[in-house]
């Protein structure tokens, strides 16, 4: 039958962001945390966004190469939790999306440490 069918790069985001989120010892999704205040704070329809930010697609036909930018939580090995980041991302995308992942880099953005729950401001860097 004639047709094709074409994947938006916010669905691959959005499942490569999940399946990032989902693994032991990933506490977010790293990024521009300027960025992710204004995403929050965008109003109607950002928290999808936001849930993307983080990843990056680049797509070539049914061929896709992914970046992720995560956040671990302290206390995890560093090495190990990014290493299960780039597998579970691969495989999800490729199972899901019928995708062929050429490659996934991840980025450790940040560690999260005990207690610590909120993006932290511009400002709160600052010295008053």
């Amino acid at each position: 039958m004639k047709g094709r069918i074409k994947v938006a790069d916010e669905v691959v985001e959005k499942v490569a962001a999940l399946a990032a989120l989902s693994v032991p010892g990933v506490a977010d999704m790293g990024g521009d945390p300027a960025r992710a205040l204004e995403t929050v704070q965008g109003g109607a329809g950002s928290g999808a966004r936001h849930r993307n930010q983080g990843v990056n697609v680049q797509i070539h036909e049914r061929q896709v190469a992914v970046d992720v930018a995560v956040v671990v939580e302290y206390g995890h090995v560093v090495m190990e939790v990014a290493a299960e980041v780039k597998t579970n991302v691969a495989t999800t995308v490729s199972r899901m999306l019928g995708m062929r992942v050429t490659e996934v880099n991840v980025t450790v953005d940040d560690v999260r440490l005990p207690g610590e729950t909120h993006l932290k401001s511009a400002t709160e860097d600052e010295p008053v």
